[in-house]
């Protein structure tokens, strides 16, 4: 079952006893379980928090068995199960409790791995799932594309004060990306140099913090444009922030895949739609593939994999040399500029 605002409020008003939320963000799944106990935290239940990712059965028997001061239910938290930790035996007691207990109310969260931008449950986890199913609210929450994030950026900026300019909202999630809990602090710092007013592009670019998958994407657009000196810059700003060159240099590959992916598909005559199909790129399809396209139509594909030759090679480097990382990556740099100087 997918996650839905109106069915939890129904499960809510009935009394349900239990409510299981599961997601590849950890961001979703806190939500939604923030929005479940401001409603339960209204009767005054006494609170048992069991942190995971893997309480014993034990405490969970305990919590789940020990009737409130107050004679109503206890309400027992259980942030970040991990069934796949569980033995088998574990699991299946795990799952009775949760079936017989009488006196509590549980609510559980659990990050689940995706794969091709869909859930995966494994085994164990598809075990809990299916007895939540069975005792109450258990909905797998999928993440927000691109329109509604912009949707909550605008709804954080009203519950602050403040209000986003034309086009703001979609410059902010351009170089934060998708995650939420980032975003939300994104809004918060902005509206507050908006003085709760209008928060403008012009504030989003001076002030709003960049993934480093948007920044190298603009490394590779200066590179490939021939303007190689500001790419340094940019690549010297973010060592000087420290960033993990590996870590950039792995994001430099990312975006270059996907440069080699949308040529291919366009050679296939295959849409930007069907190549995020094909590769599992979600619901950010339409804003990472879009830019990726007009970047892409300047490349041959020899061109391309001599480029991913090159940080393949950089990588390897970064990895087992002795030379410093600075000095690597600025040659690699360069290495790009001239395999792609006939595109430009």
């Amino acid at each position: 079952m997918l996650y839905s605002e109106k069915e939890l409020k129904k499960r809510l008003q009935a009394g349900c006893a239990l409510y299981y939320f599961y997601a590849s963000d950890e961001a979703l799944v806190r939500s939604a379980a923030g929005k479940a106990l401001q409603t339960l935290n209204r009767e005054d239940p006494e609170t048992t928090v069991l942190d995971g990712p893997t309480p014993s059965v034990e405490e969970i028997v305990l919590a789940a068995g020990t009737i409130s001061f107050f004679g109503g239910k206890r309400l027992v938290l259980m942030p970040l199960v991990r069934p796949s930790t569980y033995s088998d035996k574990d699991l299946q007691e795990l799952c009775d409790t949760l079936a017989d207990t009488e006196n509590a109310i549980f609510v559980m969260t659990s990050v689940m791995e995706e794969k091709f931008g869909k859930l995966r449950p494994g085994k164990r986890e598809q075990k809990l799932i299916a007895a939540c199913e069975k005792i109450g609210y258990c909905v797998q929450i999928n993440k927000p594309g691109r329109a509604e994030l912009q949707a909550l950026a605008r709804s954080w900026a009203e519950e602050a004060g403040a209000a986003f300019a034309s086009g703001a909202e979609a410059e902010l999630l351009d170089r934060c990306g998708e995650d939420q809990f980032l975003l939300q602090n994104e809004v918060a710092k902005l509206a507050a140099l908006a003085n709760y007013g209008t928060i403008t592009r012009e504030m989003v670019q001076r002030l709003g913090t960049v993934t480093l998958d948007a920044d190298t994407f603009e490394m590779v657009e200066l590179v490939v444009s021939g303007r190689t000196d500001q790419a340094q810059k940019r690549l010297k700003t973010l060592l000087e922030l420290q960033n993990d060159p590996i870590m950039i240099t792995g994001a430099l590959i990312g975006n270059y895949i996907d440069l080699y992916r949308v040529m291919q598909g366009k050679r296939s005559r295959r849409g930007l739609a069907d190549v995020a199909k094909d590769f599992g790129y979600g619901g950010k399809w339409s804003y990472r593939l879009g830019k990726t396209e007009k970047t892409a139509s300047r490349f041959k594909r020899h061109q391309l994999e001599q480029c991913l030759a090159i940080l393949q090679k950089l990588d390897l480097d970064l990895k087992s040399s002795k030379l410093d990382a600075d000095l690597l990556m600025q040659k690699a740099l360069c290495e790009l500029a001239l395999a792609g100087r006939s595109a430009c």
